[in-house]
């Protein structure tokens, strides 16, 4: 765990932290028709969009876990500015359930380190993006109860807030189990990867100008020319 060495090294100590683990499948499907390089696009979008507004670029914390051959911190927390996109590549399997427990724990670690600053922090966001199932886990077997009962634990007493996003041909019933109740995930529209992450970017700044116990209504991503749609409507 990082120390307070670490922390008094984040810049712009005293404005309230918006914290974001962007939860990205980097298996092997996600080769076909396109869908990593529209990623790494949504990523790059994701990052000029939030490096046009002053306030999100103070207050937005951003870390990347992937999974795929692995689970990989591809990126630690960090201000947008010092933000880099990391070069994803597809391969492998899809190992959901091990990538959601170590988002958890980020999430639970970067809380602490703000707690230990004297820090404020907003409520922080786990953004799940898949076009899979979990191959390390099926419903009802221990792995699984372990990570939906965390999900589930972490919403209920607002420890963090979590979103699922499933691209074709993600199982979207699936993704609907692991999903807290009250939240169905979406599905992505015709691979709108950079749509999605304007959207979310967007979000993320609406977010850092409300105050940190605010409930903000964040714009709408269905309709006609939305980037996703609710499959169970």
């Amino acid at each position: 765990m990082s120390g307070l060495e670490d922390l008094v090294e984040i810049a712009y100590p005293g404005e309230p932290h918006c914290p974001i683990v962007l939860l990205l499948d980097t298996s092997g499907s996600m080769s076909i028709h396109g869908k990593i390089d529209d990623l790494n696009e949504g990523l790059r979008a994701f990052k000029e969009e939030l490096s046009s507004d002053a306030l999100a670029r103070k207050r937005v914390d951003i870390a990347v876990v992937t999974f795929g051959e692995t689970v990989e911190v591809a990126h630690p927390f960090s201000l947008v500015e010092e933000f880099t996109p990391p070069g994803i590549i597809a391969a492998g399997l899809t190992p959901m359930g091990e990538a959601i427990q170590c988002a958890i724990a980020l999430v639970k670690e970067r809380k602490e380190q703000y707690h230990t600053a004297g820090m404020d922090s907003y409520r922080p966001w786990i953004f799940l993006v898949t076009d899979g199932e979990p191959t390390d886990m099926y419903d009802g077997d221990p792995l699984w109860e372990e990570v939906t009962g965390a999900i589930r634990s972490g919403e209920e007493n607002g420890d963090f807030l979590f979103f699922a996003v499933g691209a074709e041909p993600a199982d979207m019933n699936i993704l609907a189990a692991i999903s807290p109740p009250g939240r169905d995930p979406v599905r992505l529209r015709e691979n709108r990867f950079s749509e999605m992450f304007v959207w979310l970017s967007r979000s993320q700044a609406k977010v850092s100008t409300s105050g940190t116990g605010d409930q903000v209504i964040l714009e709408d991503f269905f309709g006609p020319a939305g980037w996703g749609e609710i499959p169970f409507l």
